[in-house]
């Protein structure tokens, strides 16, 4: 069923080149329908416009010349405006043609009952004019010789010819606008669908994990800005990718030997020391040890997650930091009774703060388990947690006695599974990833953190909080 869903959905897909084929076609459809539309009615109205001025200035012209001119003068008068395809005639009611005298005696083969109709319907000392079988017609009455009639004749045949080639013109040539649109186009459109048909091909080699791939193509912006996405998408799942096989062989190292610990002590304690109670003793310490630092180990994992995918869930309150900061060290006080650490604390009373006091917690946590781990042979941790003034803010750092940190690999500390590779007195727990646990906290709560080192000197982390009343309310 969902197979049939895909395919028909498939089927349902349009091709980028033909969407870009038919916009064109018909845009430039449209466009050259609407230029060719327009011009035509425009040349046809103003040529009609112009020729039917032109006929009724003749008439007012012959009319005027008439009136002061004989039939000799007139006839020469007449006969010009023949150049122009403009007949004139003076006639009958009875159709016989007065002048020109070049057509006296002749019948004018015009319906000069139609005229005298038309003339009698007008206004008394009016003209009329009228297109009739492709002739514009003025007409007008005339004294000359009696009661006659003024006609001028101009034949539209010529103008309408020209207008039908024109509009066979303008198809020709729409034709062949819209073949070099279909050109156009259709260059386009496979420059175009060659490069998304680029970017899918290398898509399909990334998604199934070839990360060495390049997605290359810079002749459009879009699929430039595209490409550089896509690149960056690369990137970090490589990178992610990378992260993921780290922490499964960091977590799969760091588990094995716990384990190992507990079962070879376990056997022991069964087949050795079961009936000794110092030794039996000592061998469950091991285990409980090796226990806890498996626990350590799954805390970390989960709570890298945990954080990320909650940081915008922060529950921000004001809580005494002293008190909190009190409590967390003396969670750690089995390691001064049992492993002989030092703690060396300086720290101001009544110190508030705003912030998610959980999460803050963990930051706390994270910061002194890595200074234990990282102190040097005296085992000794110093704690700070002071106000400044200055700037009203609490200033909370952790300084280790160890072999401290290289310039290089100062700024990678806080990446998640980093674990700076130096050989240490002691076996260093954890995954890597409580000063990315850290950073992702602080940095939700945007709060200014850091750390200095030099090697052979130790290692300072550092944070600082707001400083707050005590009274504040939180809304």
């Amino acid at each position: 069923m969902k197979s049939d869903k895909q395919n028909k959905k498939i089927k349902n897909l349009k091709s980028v080149n033909t969407v870009l084929l038919k916009s064109f076609l018909l845009l430039t459809f449209l466009l050259i329908l609407l230029v060719e539309v327009i011009f035509y009615f425009v040349v046809s109205g103003t040529s009609k416009a112009q020729a039917r001025d032109r006929v009724v200035r003749v008439g007012k012209e012959v009319e005027a010349f008439a009136a002061d001119n004989g039939d000799i003068a007139l006839s020469g008068y007449i006969e010009k405006f023949r150049h122009e395809g403009i007949n004139v005639y003076i006639v009958t009611d009875d159709g016989k043609v007065l002048l020109p005298l070049s057509s006296v005696s002749e019948e004018w083969s015009g319906e000069i009952d139609e005229i005298i109709h038309r003339l009698e319907n007008a206004e008394e000392g009016s003209s009329v004019l009228f297109p009739k079988n492709s002739t514009l017609t003025y007409a007008s009455g005339i004294r000359r010789h009696g009661n006659n009639y003024l006609v001028v004749t101009y034949s539209m045949s010529i103008f309408e010819g020209a207008m039908k080639l024109l509009l066979i013109y303008f198809i020709l040539v729409g034709a062949a606008a819209l073949l070099l649109t279909s050109l156009i186009s259709y260059t386009i459109s496979q420059k175009l669908s060659g490069g998304l048909r680029n970017l899918s091909a290398t898509a399909v080699r990334f998604s199934k994990g070839d990360f060495n791939v390049d997605f290359a193509n810079a002749e459009y912006q879009e699929l430039a800005d595209l490409s550089d996405t896509l690149n960056s998408v690369r990137d970090e799942v490589k990178k992610s990718t990378d992260f993921q096989r780290e922490i499964l062989a960091n977590v799969s190292h760091d588990f094995k030997t716990p384990l190992t610990m507990i079962k070879a002590y376990a056997s022991m304690i069964r087949e050795i020391s079961g009936d000794n109670p110092e030794k039996r003793d000592k061998h469950l310490q091991v285990i409980i040890d090796e226990a806890d630092r498996l626990t350590g180990l799954v805390n970390d994992v989960l709570n890298v997650s945990k954080v990320s995918s909650k940081l915008d869930e922060l529950n921000l309150k004001v809580f005494n930091l002293t008190d909190f900061l009190y409590g967390i060290i003396n969670k750690f006080e089995y390691l001064q009774e049992t492993k002989g650490f030092n703690f060396m604390v300086d720290i101001d009373a009544n110190l508030y703060t705003r912030a998610d006091e959980e999460k803050i917690g963990q930051v706390i946590y994270n910061l002194l388990g890595n200074a234990i781990n990282y102190t040097g042979e005296d085992k000794t941790v110093f704690i700070s947690l002071k106000h400044c003034i200055a700037d009203d803010r609490i200033r909370f750092s952790v300084r280790d006695t160890g072999k401290g940190i290289s310039k290089e690999d100062l700024p990678e500390i806080w990446n998640r599974y980093y674990r700076v590779k130096e050989n240490h007195s002691r076996p260093v727990k954890g995954t890597g990833l409580g000063l990315n646990i850290v950073k992702v906290v602080l940095q939700a709560h945007s709060f200014d953190f850091g750390a200095d080192s030099e090697l052979g000197n130790g290692s300072t982390f550092w944070v600082d909080f707001p400083s707050v009343p005590a009274e504040i309310e939180v809304k």
